[in-house]
């Protein structure tokens, strides 16, 4: 578990973790520079449970704590835990037992239950389960389906380790990246029983990076196609992804910089964050390139439920001039 100010969900989080039928565990937190009440809450309960080993620091981002944890542990199999999120207390058991059983699966996954900022259970309206069998989730990688939920995640580490863990590169879409180059290395899948209560709130981090996440999870899937083409991928050494032009360059041939900004603007569409952020601007790019537009006009009611007249207006003007070109 990685801690970033989490003080406000972080006793519920790790108290599931330590009420875990499966006891056998060693329970490795890094509070990633936390300016609250984090890493006060992290010793105290180090000093009530020998199972806790806690990494107190100066932040150096999600990526490096995770890529820390997994040098750092001393068991061969790794459970993901966020500081937001409640484990079932059979969670560990039942993936365990998976792993024990299937010995061709590197990642298990489970379902997860939707809660809200105080708890409250959330209704999933047109919101898919995640794909059970490697073969499900192969065509989910197709689609650009969901794969596995990260913080209920649990992996074989040495598998995780031959791929080179997590990539810098993909900040706010790490967990995707890595299904994506381990599904050629092993089988992921997912239990059908939902064991860990995943919470949604304005402010945890997908919300706040909404464009970010988008731009990463298309140049991932752009490097998973390489990979399967039989191409190097291009972003495997990667501190940062470059700007959205200048992936022609860094795949090496034209269409990649096109391809991606029209998924993510397609994607960012429905994201209140992102069309009050350069989520928009890339959206308006997309349509004076004479990018698909579908939904656009219902994206311009959008805009004012968003609060955002002034868009709005920048967006109604910009289909109507390129309806009229």
């Amino acid at each position: 578990m990685s801690v970033y100010n989490g003080e406000r969900f972080l006793a519920l989080a790790i108290e599931s973790v330590l009420a875990q039928e499966f006891t056998d565990l060693e329970f490795l937190i890094v509070d990633d520079g936390s300016t609250d009440s984090s890493p006060q809450m992290i010793r105290s309960y180090a000093e009530l449970d020998s199972r806790i080993r806690p990494i107190l620091r100066e932040n150096r981002g999600l990526i490096a704590s995770l890529n820390e944890m997994i040098e750092t542990a001393r068991a061969p199999i790794i459970a993901r835990m966020d500081a937001d999120d409640i484990c079932r207390p059979d969670r560990f058991a039942k993936q365990i037992a998976f792993l024990e059983q299937h010995p061709d699966y590197g990642v298990v996954g489970s379902w997860s239950e939707d809660i809200g900022e105080f708890g409250e259970p959330l209704t999933r309206i047109g919101m898919a389960d995640h794909p059970l069998t490697h073969e499900q989730l192969l065509q989910a990688i197709e689609f650009g389906g969901q794969l596995i939920c990260h913080p209920a995640a649990m992996y074989r580490r040495d598998i995780v380790q031959s791929v080179g863990c997590y990539h810098a590169a993909f900040r706010h879409c790490e967990d995707l990246d890595l299904w994506l180059r381990l599904a050629s290395v092993t089988k992921l899948g997912n239990i059908p029983e939902r064991l860990l209560r995943y919470r949604r709130y304005p402010g945890q981090v997908s919300s706040r990076h909404a464009t970010e996440q988008q731009i990463g999870t298309a140049v991932a899937q752009a490097a998973w196609r390489e990979r399967k083409a039989g191409r190097a991928d291009p972003t495997e050494t990667l501190d940062r992804l470059p700007p959205i032009d200048d992936l022609d360059a860094l795949f090496g041939r034209p269409g990649i910089s096109h391809q991606v900004r029209e998924q993510v603007a397609l994607g960012l569409r429905y994201s209140a964050s992102a069309m009050r952020d350069e989520g928009f601007d890339l959206l308006v790019t997309h349509l004076r390139e004479g990018g698909r537009r579908d939904g656009m006009w219902r994206t311009v009611l959008r805009l004012l439920r968003f609060g955002e007249p002034l868009r709005a207006l920048r967006l109604a003007a910009t289909l109507t001039k390129s309806q009229a070109a």
